[in-house]
């Protein structure tokens, strides 16, 4: 598991050489943290993305306003629990990669599509500020296309190994910065 877990660690640090230039190394925590959940989220939710999107527009087509608590229900991981979280985006990373010149846009309107307690976790990161950075900069693209790459679905990365991998690049993230 170890090797695994490193391996996976230095995929995702391996990103960072594309954020040199308009990020400096204290600063690629911005980026990379919300890029690793957001991927996360992406593959916990895939399995049951078509059910949600078919309820999601029959819901929407009626007028019903509040419907994250039956989203929420619906969207289930692969033993047929329910997450607590849904994504009504017809986009997920596969298809973000489909549109280079859109990406910003679509990516912001992807993370729209999560339920609202989602959206809050992107919203204390900022994110939407690093996503109009990385488009300025013409590294949005690139950087969603490598995320695009690796699997972080639980049946490939299980949660305690998620959670050494969080470890091991917060640990990067505080050496970049000289803090202990």
């Amino acid at each position: 598991m170890s090797i695994h877990f490193q391996q996976l660690s230095n995929f995702i640090w391996s990103v960072a050489d594309l954020l040199r230039g308009p990020y400096r190394p204290p600063q690629y925590e911005r980026v990379m943290l919300p890029l690793t959940v957001l991927r996360r989220f992406d593959a916990v939710l895939a399995s049951s993305k078509e059910a949600v999107l078919k309820r999601h527009a029959e819901l929407s087509s009626k007028g019903i306003a509040n419907i994250d608590a039956i989203l929420n229900n619906l969207a289930k991981d692969e033993d047929g629990t329910p997450l607590g979280f849904h994504n009504h985006s017809q986009l997920d990373f596969q298809k973000l990669k489909g549109d280079p010149d859109n990406i910003g846009q679509h990516l912001a309107r992807y993370i729209d599509g999560f339920s609202e307690n989602i959206r809050r976790i992107f919203d204390r990161f900022n994110f939407e500020q690093e996503i109009t950075k990385l488009e300025e900069s013409n590294r949005l693209y690139q950087v969603v296309a490598r995320f695009a790459e690796i699997d972080l679905h639980p049946r490939t990365v299980d949660n305690i190994t998620m959670g050494l991998v969080f470890e091991d690049l917060i640990r990067r993230f505080n050496e970049a910065a000289n803090e202990t």
